[in-house]
């Protein structure tokens, strides 16, 4: 096994899936309250357009970050050599056709989950039965949805990088960092109590 794959922040990250499932739970709420816009399309575009492109965007354009841990994160000048290497992995064009992929995909569960709303009304009762307020709920968990399984499925790219691929990949310089890449939290030099690769797991790696 390649030594990158013991980086926690992947591990860490890929958890976040775990969220995605409890999310769509409060979107099937929040679709729930009250009754459907006559014009019920306009609820799709509004829950689909704000909930999935802005990820997918960040995704294509500048992936996330994913050195960080709720409102830190590691600053670039921090991140080891093995850790900027991870980062150019996010790049790939195979990392944007798999963002693109599980972007329709959430989108035909989003719609799945439209269709199933009447099930949730019961529950949705104990809210403000307010259209808008159901889709601003719906919005924003869809959104953060995205968020948590986004993440991961480039983390899933990551791992699913070969050997020689990762030993021909060049880490991406630290100055280059932030304005390629998302990144969210105040920055710091070391997250506590996470380990992270030494520059020693490359040469490991060589030798193996």
């Amino acid at each position: 096994m390649n030594n990158f794959r013991l980086e926690p922040f992947l591990w860490i990250h890929l958890a976040g899936l775990a969220v995605a499932p409890l999310l769509l739970i409060v979107m099937w709420i929040g679709l729930a309250v009250s009754d459907p816009w006559s014009f019920y399309w306009l609820e799709l575009v509004l829950v689909g357009v704000i909930g999935v492109i802005p990820i997918l965007w960040m995704q294509w354009t500048k992936p996330f970050d994913f050195f960080s841990l709720l409102f830190v994160a590691v600053r670039p000048s921090s991140l080891t050599e093995e850790q900027r290497k991870l980062l150019r992995l996010l790049t790939t064009k195979k990392n944007k056709i798999f963002h693109g992929i599980i972007a329709l995909g959430l989108l035909a569960i989003g719609w799945l989950v439209y269709q199933l709303a009447p099930f949730a009304t019961l529950t949705a009762s104990m809210l403000p039965q307010w259209r808008i307020l159901g889709l601003i709920i719906a919005t924003i968990a869809f959104f953060l949805c995205n968020l948590f399984v986004q993440v991961p499925v480039s983390v899933l790219g990551i791992l699913s990088t070969s050997k020689k691929t990762w030993l021909a990949t060049e880490a991406i310089p630290s100055d280059k960092v932030s304005g390629n890449f998302t990144v969210i939290g105040l920055r710091v030099n070391k997250i506590f109590l996470i380990p992270t690769l030494t520059p020693s797991s490359n040469v490991d790696e060589k030798t193996s």
